[in-house]
């Protein structure tokens, strides 16, 4: 199993097969619209835009930290567009931890675990790197920001 085994919805209500994204690295976050480290949607963005024939940012809206991401998928949407121009996949608002996390997150936590081997996500913006196979590189805090990636990026690559 890897994460070209999981499917989920996108923004607009469309089950999406992250098999359809094999080939290409894939950089997935869970984000927020109203979190401090929000201004990492720019930095994502010029990822994507960067290494658009090799990567693909995949964006995850989560409301479990803070309250920070209450909007309806619409509204999220037209928030990422408007202030921050992002034409990367973004998909429908899910859990990322706790029993209803979406599968993908447990599979990502469970075999990239974070400091001190804890599989739990801490925060918005916390960031997997996989690789074109589908398997799993790393994990980075919400704190990371995206162009500290690139080193890792071009290993990769």
């Amino acid at each position: 199993m890897n994460v070209h085994d999981f499917i989920a919805t996108d923004i607009d209500g469309k089950e999406r097969k992250l098999r359809d994204y094999a080939g290409k690295l894939m950089l997935i976050v869970n984000t927020a619209s109203a979190c401090g480290f929000t201004p990492q949607y720019e930095g994502l963005q010029a990822l994507q835009e960067a290494y658009a024939d090799d990567l693909v940012v995949l964006g995850f809206p989560c409301n479990q930290f803070g309250a920070q991401e209450p909007g309806s998928e619409e509204e999220i949407k037209t928030f990422c567009d408007l202030n921050y121009k992002v034409r990367f996949p973004l998909f429908a608002k899910i859990d990322v931890k706790g029993e209803n996390a979406h599968p993908l997150f447990q599979y990502l936590t469970h075999d990239k675990p974070g400091i001190l081997g804890t599989e739990a996500i801490k925060w918005n913006f916390t960031k997997f790197l996989i690789a074109r196979d589908g398997e799993p590189v790393a994990r980075y805090a919400p704190q990371t920001e995206p162009k500290a990636i690139i080193p890792d990026i071009e290993k990769v690559l």
